[in-house]
């Protein structure tokens, strides 16, 4: 069980707003999405994103951002390792994600001063920083998140959801005043276990006779005469068995299985993403923005280093994430998808330049780096930079509210839109942010 630095754990969900809505069932989902509009928005282009969320606060040093000059008790225990851009290095513990550098840009000079993992959180999932301070161990929605605005923009197709969330939630990912229709459709088992199934999708193995196809259409003839008259009186529980038939539907739908199945996939596929969890994840993240789900996030926890960083990143947290994002990144290449998917991976911070005395780093919001690729995005791209010490980004600096704006803009979302809550009180969907220039080269 992941924990953070003020021991909150993944069953430490403090359901503050909207945030417990990230267990809706697909029924639930599908009715409150349709009383919300009937009528969905269009969007400018047809790009799909995948966004790896490292929890807890990546360190840069020991990424995408090494510091090999720096003093003893700063640069750290690892080496580095050249990428596929001369001059450029890395960590020598992400050698293939350097590989693929000609595919992606690095963002380095992300900054921000909400030094806390509540408040992190918040502003990188939502582009907007807390309205009021919070707790480290906050799980707050002041703002709608990325995932969940995508959501609203999309038209749900084939019955598949418009947000996707593995295996949770993070603590900010909620829909806010958008309501529970655009919260994310939470799949927490285990697609590289043997018996992957996903919650209301897998088609259970009572029903797969076909058999019970007759069953249902006998139940729906002997039921039709009442509900003939159920609905001339608007009965409520019409609505209800629609939303289940909806469902069912979803459950026979051959783009929804085949995207979820991720046994489909060769073993050699499923072998070069990795043979654990968020290999596995990130290659589901594909099947499904294959098939039209818009956004996609993969969650990863455990990156709150403050203790052991060194022995924690090498030998469990960055080996499935070097190899599992590398090969996303080079199969959407190789399909030919990576022109309509953007892939993103970052955390809410980075780490403290010196090295405490237990072995771990702390918290740091005033250097980050994020991950970019896809949608148009350059390949081989290092944007801005920190100081020879990794302390601060020192050029070409940009901010959550940068990246939030660039995000929408790539899935063709104006950022400058104004939301309205349901009491009518206009929100700027971003406040003042740019545009992260490099990605749009």
């Amino acid at each position: 069980m992941h924990s953070n630095c003020n021991g909150t754990t993944r069953r430490d969900f403090l359901q503050v707003g909207l945030s417990s809505l990230g267990g809706l069932t697909l029924p639930q989902l599908l009715n409150l999405r349709a009383e919300a509009s009937g009528n969905p928005s269009k969007t400018a282009n047809d790009t799909r994103c995948i966004l790896v969320w490292l929890d807890g606060g990546p360190s840069h040093y020991e990424t995408f951002d090494p510091k090999p000059e720096a003093p003893d008790g700063i640069r750290g225990e690892f080496g580095t390792v050249k990428t596929s851009v001369p001059g450029v290095h890395f960590c020598e513990l992400v050698p293939q994600l350097a590989k693929s550098l000609d595919k992606y840009t690095v963002v380095r000079s992300i900054a921000h001063k909400q030094n806390n993992h509540g408040a992190g959180n918040h502003y990188l999932m939502t582009g907007r920083p807390t309205p009021v301070p919070v707790g480290c161990g906050a799980h707050v929605t002041f703002h709608p998140s990325l995932g969940s605005v995508v959501s609203k923009e999309r038209n749900l197709r084939n019955g598949l959801p418009g947000y996707v969330s593995m295996p949770r939630m993070s603590r900010s990912g909620g829909p806010n005043f958008l309501g529970a229709p655009y919260a994310p459709f939470v799949l927490s088992n285990d697609p590289n276990s043997s018996s992957f199934k996903v919650r209301d999708v897998s088609i259970p193995d009572v029903i797969a006779d076909p058999r019970a196809e007759n069953r249902r259409e006998l139940r729906a003839t002997l039921d039709n005469l009442e509900r003939i008259q159920d609905k001339v009186a608007a009965d409520p529980a019409v609505s209800i068995d629609e939303f289940y038939r909806q469902s069912y539907e979803l459950v026979y739908s051959k783009p929804a299985q085949e995207a979820f199945d991720i046994s489909r996939e060769p073993e050699k596929t499923r072998e070069r993403y990795g043979r654990n969890g968020f290999g596995q994840r990130l290659l589901l993240a594909r099947r499904m923005t294959e098939v039209g789900v818009p956004f996609v996030t993969v969650y990863s926890g455990g990156w709150d280093h403050h203790t052991n960083i060194f022995p924690s990143l090498k030998d469990k947290a960055l080996p499935p994430v070097d190899q599992g994002l590398s090969a996303l990144i080079e199969d959407l290449h190789e399909r030919g998808s990576l022109d309509n998917t953007l892939v993103i991976c970052l955390g809410e911070f980075g780490r403290t330049p010196k090295i405490n005395d237990r072995g771990g780093r702390d918290h740091w919001s005033f250097a980050m780096s994020v991950l970019m690729a896809g949608a148009g995005i350059p390949g081989g791209q290092i944007v801005g930079a920190t100081d020879v010490k990794g302390y601060y980004a020192n050029d070409n600096v940009y901010s959550p509210e940068d990246f939030a704006a660039s995000l929408y803009t790539k899935m063709g979302i104006d950022p400058n839109q104004i939301l309205h809550t349901p009491a009518g009180r206009p929100v700027q969907l971003i406040d003042n942010g740019r545009l992260i220039k490099e990605l749009f080269a």
